[in-house]
């Protein structure tokens, strides 16, 4: 992607104050300057590196950005950035919104933080994208915005290496492996000894690696795989017995299943199969009626 010469920016005031999360502005500097914020700014700030080096300092520490990495800010984080090559070139976005802290905390995003793209993934691109798309309808509706906006902070959390570390999709295909051994064994009596075994990995290890791409451990994991796989089960073949629900699911009894069921679902497998399939008989009456 060639970006050129001349800076591009868009500036939104939102009129419809309700929607959640809205873009305050999105830009390319083909020319990045200096500027110092000792108050931050008042919305959430993303500045990413397409060419060049520039420095940017925060929290009393200076730090580098080289092409493909960036920073992400929260509102009002006293900073500063400057360029320290020949040209700088960075694309930006600011956003706000009265659930941004909800979602960004969600994420796993609401801290001013240090990204990195991986091998797997080019942001140029993708902002290249959300760039277009206001480019082309700049009668986009303040929803349509809104939308773009949180797809392009799920790509940010999954394919961003935060603070040096891993992405999310880069602990996925490490992972793959394991969960796929996971789901062909979800009915055998195994825990973490021999997930960790396969995995031929320390249980400690294991766990961080769960936690990182899930923020869970691996045996709640494999628990919401066999509720998952209950769940088909029941609706698939609703005069299944629970006992054998419960043995094709990894269980050790009905009565756990039914207890550990209605823990995480909040109501049990029978009443959950039951709502499902008064509902399918309600819209095959409708159908028939139509």
């Amino acid at each position: 992607m060639r970006w050129g010469n001349e800076n591009i920016r868009y500036v939104f005031t939102p009129m419809e104050r309700w929607i959640p999360l809205f873009l305050e502005s999105i830009g390319y500097s083909a020319w990045e300057r200096i500027f110092q914020r000792p108050e931050g700014y008042p919305y959430y700030h993303w500045l990413h590196t397409l060419d060049g080096e520039g420095r940017f300092e925060l929290f009393g520490d200076t730090f580098r950005l080289t092409k493909g990495k960036g920073v992400l800010l929260t509102p009002f984080t006293p900073h500063s950035y400057y360029p320290t090559s020949d040209r700088w070139a960075t694309i930006y976005l600011t956003f706000g919104g009265a659930a941004a802290p909800a979602i960004m905390e969600s994420l796993g995003m609401n801290t001013s933080i240090f990204y990195e793209e991986g091998d797997d993934h080019s942001f140029d691109e993708l902002f290249h994208e959300l760039l277009l798309r206001i480019e082309r309808s700049q009668s986009l509706s303040d929803i349509e915005v809104s939308s773009d906006l949180y797809h392009f902070l799920m790509q940010l959390r999954k394919f961003g290496m935060m603070n040096d570390g891993p992405s999310l999709s880069q602990y996925y295909r490490k992972l793959a492996p394991i969960l796929n051994w996971m789901e062909q064994h979800m009915a055998d009596n195994i825990g973490l000894q021999e997930i960790a075994d396969y995995a031929n990995i320390g249980i400690h290890s294991l766990h961080e690696l769960f936690q990182q791409a899930f923020d869970m451990s691996p045996y709640s994991y494999f628990l919401q795989l066999r509720l998952r796989e209950a769940k088909r089960i029941m609706l698939q073949h609703p005069h299944m017995a629970l006992r054998e629900v419960a043995e094709q699911t990894g269980f050790n009894d009905v009565s756990h299943f039914v207890a550990t069921f209605r823990k995480k679902e909040g109501i049990t497998p029978g009443k959950y199969r039951e709502l499902h399939l008064t509902a399918d008989l309600t819209d095959r009456v409708q159908e028939k009626a139509e």
